[in-house]
């Protein structure tokens, strides 16, 4: 069973205490789609511009992702700059170039439009109503977004909501969104004003949280001794987490939570690299053993 993404394709400045990349690949799509394709094959949609070097996704090509929806248009590549602080949870953004991605109006392949599991990257709103005015009758439908997108067009951003299963967020998005200063009365208000029932808060290097009708299920984060590149393990979490459900074919308390280890583990082999350095050697085995690990920590 495939899983249709649409977000963003970048190429990434980084700087960390552990060294830096530049121009290296990332954006939401390719994060999303390198989780998820461990468990499934994926469709892309997003643009690139005429500076892409095709070959920098060859491995994900090889894992049966598919870019029948890659467009590329005349200019330049988006690109993005940022510097984390000793304290990887903070993060300055040096530069923000949308070039080709500031125009970009997605359009579904006609082979994509039946897509039964669908991944709406933080993108506009705007875009993301587009998305899904284009899918038949999807299964079920993820949704990622920002306080950017929440404070600048919030309007907007409740009818996505209205439209999603899943609602992807962190514990900062949930308050405002909510405009509820504790967590849990946050996930409450949101999940009481209609779709969607479901709920993953994801908290840093202290987990995530998910909400399924009335029931939280906490996934710690995995204790890593060095983080080398915190950027990507949204999307690579979001992207395990969906991977596995659409692998599984069912909406089951139980997929969920397994599904929120599974999105959990990959994230935490994403940060131990930069870019998809780490995530190009991940293997099953690999993956499964710390999912292994991941339940021994939890068991008491």
């Amino acid at each position: 069973m495939s899983v249709l993404v649409v977000g963003s394709i970048a190429l990434d400045t980084v700087e960390t205490p552990y060294g830096n990349a530049e121009d290296s690949l990332g954006g939401s799509a390719l994060y999303f789609s390198s989780a998820a394709s461990l468990f499934c094959p994926v469709n892309v949609v997003g643009v690139v511009g005429s500076d892409f070097d095709a070959s920098k996704i060859s491995f994900l090509k090889k894992r049966g992702v598919n870019f029948d929806g890659l467009y590329v248009e005349s200019g330049d590549t988006f690109r993005w700059g940022g510097r984390y602080h000793k304290n990887l949870n903070q993060r300055d953004t040096l530069f923000t170039y949308l070039n080709v991605f500031e125009s970009f109006q997605p359009k579904i392949p006609a082979q994509y439009r039946n897509a039964e599991y669908v991944f709406l990257a933080n993108i506009d709103p705007t875009l993301q109503l587009q998305v899904l005015d284009q899918i038949k009758k999807p299964k079920l439908v993820v949704l990622d977004t920002m306080n950017f997108w929440i404070s600048g067009k919030r309007a907007m951003l409740d009818e996505v909501v209205k439209r999603c299963d899943i609602l992807i967020l962190n514990d900062e998005e949930a308050r405002e969104l909510s405009d509820e200063p504790n967590l849990i009365t946050a996930i409450h208000k949101i999940s009481s004003q209609g779709k969607p029932k479901t709920l993953i808060v994801k908290k840093g290097e202290h987990g995530a949280v998910l909400f399924h009708k009335n029931s939280f299920f906490f996934a710690p984060a995995y204790p890593l001794e060095k983080v080398i590149d915190p950027t990507g393990a949204g999307d690579s979490f979001a992207g395990g987490f969906l991977g596995y459900i659409a692998k599984s074919g069912n909406l089951r308390l139980s997929t969920l939570k397994k599904a929120l280890i599974y999105g959990s583990a990959v994230a935490s082999f994403n940060v131990e690299d930069f870019s998809f350095n780490r995530l190009k050697k991940l293997t099953m085995e690999e993956l499964e053993n710390r999912y292994q690990e991941f339940k021994a920590l939890t068991r008491f």
